[in-house]
């Protein structure tokens, strides 16, 4: 299997119901359904939804669904609220159903939620059941160090928010760093969201309006090689300079692995950075990352 494949397989989870996409659930149920079935499949990760409207996913994904047992299932990754005992609850429900089907057209196996302190994380994840895979939103204005320490006694994940739909909702080079080497440390896999849309760093719309403002954005191939090559012992100061590399040239990519400005990263350290660090981003467009990665001829 060709690294960037490696890389990237199953990474990009489709947030096309939040912004600045901002779908109608419907449209995004239909879009889910096209990547699914499409050519670059290989690189579609979860539909990404609030436990609020699942009920309302069901509906508008009628027709959409696979039909057959041995077609690969929409997975879902779920945003908890404010009732997450309940929510789980209908959960549990809607993944009951579709097991009762026969086809296990829906999965609902990963939830979302956001925790501000250790104590949060603790409390969070002791309601909620072991048979979940939970991933923890924590803030990284500070040291988060602590709140991974607990994420990672538990068996949880991470979550990193990664920019959004104005300049100020994107962290700073050294507070990313910061998370990416307190969970490559810890041996806690972490996700990204918001603000990924692009494989390297450099100035972009922030939103698809036409008057939309530019800001910098991190690009998601830079996040990936940089816990990759964190696991491998990088320095916090070349690790700084790859997060906001935004130099085609400065890549090479072979069959062998991945190089970087005279680093090299090959594909078993690659197969393990997946299974071990960085799992997925997500993002509210999936054609948007593959069409920059055929333009920069990564694909």
């Amino acid at each position: 299997m060709r690294p960037l494949r490696i890389l990237l397989e199953h990474s990009i989870d489709y947030a096309g119901l939040f912004p600045p996409a901002g779908l109608a659930m419907r449209p995004a149920a239909e879009n889910y359904a096209a990547y699914h079935a499409g050519p670059h499949a290989w690189a579609l990760g979860r539909f990404v939804a609030p436990a609020s409207r699942l009920a309302e996913l069901e509906t508008a994904a009628a027709g959409l669904l696979p039909e057959q047992p041995t077609t690969v299932p929409w997975r879902l990754s779920v945003l908890l609220g404010p009732d997450p005992a309940g929510e789980v609850r209908a959960l549990g429900e809607l993944n009951c159903r579709h097991a009762a089907s026969g086809a296990g057209a829906l999965v609902a196996d990963v939830v979302e939620l956001k925790a501000a302190t250790a104590e949060k994380v603790e409390s969070a994840l002791a309601a909620l059941p072991r048979h979940l895979q939970v991933y923890l939103e924590i803030p990284v204005d500070r040291d988060p160090a602590a709140l991974v320490a607990a994420i990672a006694r538990r068996g949880a994940r991470a979550k990193v928010r990664t920019g959004g739909v104005t300049p100020e909702a994107f962290p700073a080079t050294a507070d990313l760093l910061r998370f990416l080497r307190a969970c490559t440390s810890a041996g806690v896999p972490f996700k990204a969201t918001a603000g990924l849309h692009h494989p390297l760093h450099a100035g972009y719309r922030l939103t698809y309006a036409a008057d939309s403002p530019r800001g910098t954005m991190f690009g998601f191939l830079n996040v990936f090689l940089t816990a990759a090559f964190l696991r491998e012992g990088m320095d916090d100061a070349d690790a700084a300079r790859l997060l906001e590399e935004g130099d085609r040239r400065a890549f090479t990519v072979d069959d062998r692995g991945i190089g970087w400005r005279g680093r090299r990263i090959e594909t078993d350290a690659l197969r393990a950075a997946r299974e071990q660090a960085i799992v997925s981003f997500g993002s509210c467009s999936f054609t948007e990352p593959i069409d920059d990665l055929a333009s920069l001829r990564l694909l």
